[in-house]
């Protein structure tokens, strides 16, 4: 299924070629364009979406954005920011860091800005990618696909949502002319946006209904300004940024330990994150109702200071009873409690592991992306390539989501393997790469074995982590270094390829 382009002015422009295609220009697609450059590759081009770098950085704009990494962490490692204002960065700061990275790296006449993808079919032929956007067709040798999994929100199916007359609008997509002091405002949703969301609107609006399916576990937010002498440190002194990474780096990677390998490390967690739930909530009926009922780290671990005296507040109503049908102006819910609102703020996160991204995709067999998944689950080979897609790589792809540290050291650690790959194209002289399906399929059954004593899949809870069939093809179930020495260096031996001037059915393997 694909989006076709109709407009004339797009259609007959010439279809234009690169020997590489990346989709998407978040960190991943940034970082990705710009190691691309440093090998002094020239043939290549950006697709982006939006209309600017930054991906989920540039969409989620709303009140109190800031990442739940700290700031150190969050960085290129060939880009370190030495001004950072605090130790957990806000958005904004966040997406400034990555334009200016982008700015220094030359690399923005190599992107196409409001070009969204519609489609991108195999033709094995002519061993290309073609691709249909918005902006017009294009070919290419190799496509990477850099498409985030936080970047397609994801709409409650609830009776009446669309009739809704007040202002409503998902979190990822911000309507700041909306006007919300004085408002009775409802949050549907209690994840990770939502939290940082009622803290900030909650003073201002006339009332606000949380609603809630399941309580999240809440640790603190160590968040301080950096002093002074702390900056300038970063700033003058050699080392000191580097340092305070890997310590920071270290100290998270413990964590893994109790999250994937031995789950009753955390109870330590958990003690915690009750120790402070009854701090900062006194009222015992509330409190019962945020108290989660699955263990810590089985979702995702949220941090905030200020969310849990939000609800406090006089102003705000915890809704735990399920939402029945959103009416003209007002919400009713299972038990029949009708409550009027003006405005409506979605907060229900994003198609993980169902992105309709994977409709536009068609591979070598006439299946989309979106296909293959449905047979065989959210499967790929190092979260870096996906059998019957040959000459494609995915950045953030199954099983290369984290729930403990910085997203980008993953991407850092897949653009090693990418570059390579390209590298090892070139030099062999391959006109197709595609991993092999026994070597996919051993390396998922390996990591769902290692998954299996998670607290992910022991916990007690359901969470977007897992996909219809009931595996967890977002996380990885183990160090991150240890998924950094899985991608060092590209193993052409588990791809099926074929040399220039072969056809597909002169496959051979190399290695």
């Amino acid at each position: 299924m694909s989006r076709r382009v109709t407009d004339n002015a797009v259609g007959n422009r010439p279809t234009r070629h690169a020997k590489t295609i990346i989709i998407g220009s978040g960190f991943a697609g940034l970082g990705l364009a710009i190691r691309l450059s440093q090998q002094g590759r020239t043939d290549y081009l950006v697709l982006e979406r939006g209309s600017d770098v930054g991906g989920t950085w540039r969409d989620n704009t709303y009140p109190g954005a800031a990442c739940d990494v700290p700031s150190q962490l969050y960085s290129y490692s060939f880009a370190l920011n030495p001004n950072w204002s605090r130790s957990f960065s806000k958005q904004g700061e966040i997406q400034s860091y990555i334009q200016g990275v982008a700015k220094r790296h030359r690399v923005l006449d190599k992107h196409i800005f409001d070009c969204d993808v519609t489609a991108a079919r195999w033709n094995a032929e002519a061993a290309v990618w073609e691709i249909e956007s918005t902006k017009g067709d294009f070919t290419a040798d190799t496509v990477v696909s850099a498409v985030g999994a936080l970047c397609e929100p994801m709409l409650p199916d609830i009776k009446g949502i669309n009739g809704f007359e007040g202002e409503i609008f998902h979190s990822a997509r911000w309507n700041h002319d909306a006007e919300l002091t004085g408002k009775r405002v409802a949050v549907i949703g209690t994840g990770a946006s939502a939290i940082q969301i009622v803290p900030s609107i909650a003073p201002q609006v006339a009332h606000l209904d949380v609603y809630q399916r399941t309580a999240p576990w809440l640790l603190p937010r160590t968040d301080r300004p950096y002093l002074l002498p702390e900056r300038l440190a970063f700033r003058y002194l050699p080392g000191v940024q580097r340092l305070s990474r890997a310590a920071i780096y270290a100290a998270r990677e413990t964590q893994v330990v109790g999250l994937a390998k031995f789950p009753p490390l955390m109870r330590a967690f958990e003690a915690i994150a009750k120790a402070k739930l009854r701090a900062e909530i006194r009222d015992p009926e509330l409190r019962a109702k945020v108290t989660p009922d699955f263990r810590i780290g089985c979702k995702r671990m949220l941090i905030s200071n200020n969310y849990y005296p939000a609800l406090s507040r006089p102003n705000v109503d915890v809704v735990t009873d399920g939402i029945r049908e959103v009416r003209a102006n007002s919400i009713v819910t299972a038990d029949g409690t009708e409550r009027e609102i003006d405005a409506l703020i979605v907060a229900t996160g994003f198609h993980v592991t169902d992105s309709p991204t994977y409709n536009t995709i068609t591979g070598a067999d006439g299946r989309t992306l979106a296909e293959v998944f449905d047979e065989i689950g959210q499967q790929g080979y190092k979260g870096s390539a996906i059998n019957n897609f040959p000459n494609m790589f995915f950045l953030l792809g199954p099983n290369v989501g984290l729930g403990h540290t910085s997203m980008v050291y993953m991407i850092e650690s897949q653009i090693n393997y990418i570059a390579d790959a390209l590298d090892t194209v070139d030099r062999m002289g391959l006109r197709t790469v595609e991993v092999r399906r026994e070597v996919q399929d051993a390396y998922n059954r390996g990591l769902q074995a290692k998954m299996a004593p998670s607290v992910w899949m022991t916990g007690g809870c359901s969470s977007w982590y897992l996909d219809k069939h009931g595996n967890n093809t977002t996380l990885w179930p183990d160090f991150t270094f240890e998924f950094r020495r899985l991608t060092k260096k590209f193993d052409v031996a588990a791809y099926r390829t074929t040399t220039r001037g072969a056809s597909r059915s002169e496959l051979k393997v190399v290695g």
